[in-house]
């Protein structure tokens, strides 16, 4: 399937996710957010990889939403009476699902940045779960240098990535997070030179997740997301009945066998997803 916002591949249980735009620096249009969804819900059904890699293109990884968006009227949002203002929730809902998919995928998500990261990038990269940059990479709430409040998840995500006073620092002037402190703070895992180093440390990341059992990487996420939002108490609990639906002994010996071995892992991917919408059922 040919898209129009991305490149998209699968390698060796390896999903790469390419934002290929780089002429209008990877902006995002509701086509951008249409392409997104289709393909993170069919990864999410369908578990045809272990690991999911976004990437971009050009100088910068995304400028964030495309402006004329709002200019040329596609969106609209109508302020002028209570009942547009309460469909505004409505729309924004929507959006919010295009990176809520990444954070609930059943795989991990690397995001490896060049460049800008801006405005709806950050709201992006901060549903992921790792992030590398490059050197000249940063990171902008770009939305309060255009008069408004970050919407889609970045002031709710951030905040459990990297101190909170950071967070207000650049909610509210609007400034630039650099490479070399956002690593220094938390927000990136690694820092590289150039772009094509960044990308094959990215996958030499994906490609040892992907020989770990998907199932116990699935539940790890699972047990991290969880953490992060419950007390301690309530987080043990969830681990023990989380560990109970995922245990499975056959894992831990293809483990042992394969190191005893010196051979690679081979486990049995995630089953694929089927609707119950979707069951086959005659009518009667």
């Amino acid at each position: 399937m040919t898209y129009q916002c991305f490149d998209f591949s699968i390698n060796n249980k390896i999903a790469h996710l390419q934002l290929n735009r780089p002429d209008s620096m990877n902006t995002m249009q509701p086509v951008f957010f249409r392409e997104l969804v289709t393909l993170l819900q069919t990864l999410q059904r369908d578990a045809s990889a272990r690991v999911l890699i976004i990437s971009s293109t050009g100088k910068h990884f995304t400028a964030g939403m495309a402006l004329d968006v709002f200019a040329a009227g596609s969106l609209t949002l109508d302020d002028s009476n209570a009942a547009g203002r309460a469909n505004i929730a409505l729309v924004l809902q929507d959006m919010h699902q295009s990176f809520n998919l990444i954070e609930q995928l059943r795989m991990p998500v690397i995001s490896a940045i060049q460049g800008g990261c801006i405005g709806g990038g950050v709201d992006l990269i901060c549903a992921s779960d790792i992030r590398l940059a490059t050197g000249d990479a940063f990171f902008c709430i770009q939305e309060i240098n255009i008069g408004m409040t970050a919407d889609l998840g970045t002031l709710q995500r951030l905040p459990k990535l990297i101190p909170e006073g950071i967070v207000h620092e650049m909610a509210y002037t609007g400034r630039r997070l650099p490479a070399a402190r956002a690593l220094a703070v938390g927000l990136v895992n690694e820092v590289f030179d150039t772009q094509e180093a960044m990308l094959a440390g990215a996958l030499q990341m994906a490609e040892e997740i992907a020989q770990k059992p998907p199932v116990a990487i699935w539940g790890s996420k699972q047990a991290i997301h969880y953490a992060r939002d419950h007390s301690t108490h309530d987080a043990l609990q969830q681990m023990g009945w989380l560990q109970s639906g995922i245990w499975q002994s056959n894992n831990l010996m293809e483990a042992f066998m394969a190191k005893q071995q010196g051979r690679p892992t081979n486990y049995a991917d995630l089953p694929a997803l089927h609707a119950f919408a979707d069951a086959p059922y005659q009518l009667k």
